[in-house]
């Protein structure tokens, strides 16, 4: 009896020793956890959740001249426009983190973003122009930047932003939720313009013929980058990159055409309706 009571012992002490280890075990794990060991992926979530950065854009207000009472209230109306397009890039911005390839921002972002500015900017000098002289060069303050954000979404080194959108191939409309640009390229259909205008003075005949071959030279445009981006974006991509800035340069034109127009008859309204363009497969 006296010599089986300390194997008993031993016994209980190897257990209690060995569930200690474990519990010892099991506390470095938990300690190293709590620790932030880092996760085998982290460095791609470090990139993505990366600063996206903000947009700034040229201040169109103070490249004003002297706004005749008559054009103040459209005037004021746009300048309050121009400012809700910059809050709306920046927030897409945030949205989009982590989207698309390189150049995503200048493509998806910057560029849709300059196009709505040349629209806006050149109805301030419109409203302008129709009791003063009209503001030239105001096109030059449309392209905006990205400032700051170490990565750009998509995970590549920030873009430079000064020329963004030159080529129009960027856009944020169009709610089609189309397939995207996979396989077949397809084309891009867009409303005659011409058939709808009026008759045409004289005086207006050359400046709306030049836009209205820029109409169809946007189109070709967008059909090229339709085929040279099969494969590329996701599901919204054609809508966001191609038919939503061709959008934006149709409503710019058919304002042109419809402002040389007004300038010596009656001028056309409703021509903005024509502006939107769809895909066809």
């Amino acid at each position: 009896m006296s010599r089986a009571l300390p194997k008993h012992n031993k016994r209980r002490v190897a257990v209690i020793g060995g569930a200690a280890a474990l519990a010892l075990t099991g506390a470095v794990v938990v300690t190293s956890a709590l620790a932030g060991e880092t996760p085998k992926n982290s460095g791609t979530n470090a990139q993505t959740l990366a600063s996206p950065g903000t947009i700034s854009c040229p201040d169109v207000a103070s490249k004003l001249p002297a706004i005749p009472a008559t054009a103040k209230a459209e005037v004021d109306r746009n300048l309050t426009l121009l400012n809700t397009q910059i809050a709306e890039a920046n927030k897409r911005l945030v949205d989009t983190v982590g989207q698309g390839g390189p150049n995503f921002v200048n493509n998806a972002i910057l560029g849709p973003l300059k196009d709505k500015r040349v629209a806006t900017v050149n109805r301030i000098a419109t409203a302008i122009g129709r009791t003063a002289a009209k503001p030239q060069g105001l096109d030059a303050l449309a392209p905006c930047a990205l400032n700051g954000g170490g990565v750009n979404p998509g995970g590549a080194a920030t873009q430079p932003a000064g020329n963004a959108g030159n080529n129009g191939n960027a856009g944020n409309n169009g709610n089609a939720g189309n397939a995207g640009n996979a396989g077949a390229a397809g084309t891009i259909s867009c409303p005659d313009v011409a058939s709808k205008l009026p008759a045409i003075p004289a005086t207006a005949k050359a400046e709306v013929d030049r836009n209205l071959t820029l109409l169809n030279t946007q189109i070709a445009e967008a059909n090229k980058r339709l085929v040279d981006t099969v494969g590329q974006g996701g599901p919204n991509f054609v809508n966001n990159a191609i038919l939503g800035p061709l959008k934006d340069k149709r409503v710019a034109t058919v304002n042109r055409i419809a402002t040389a127009i007004g300038r010596t008859a009656a001028k056309p309204q409703g021509l903005d309706a024509l502006a939107p363009c769809a895909l066809n497969k």
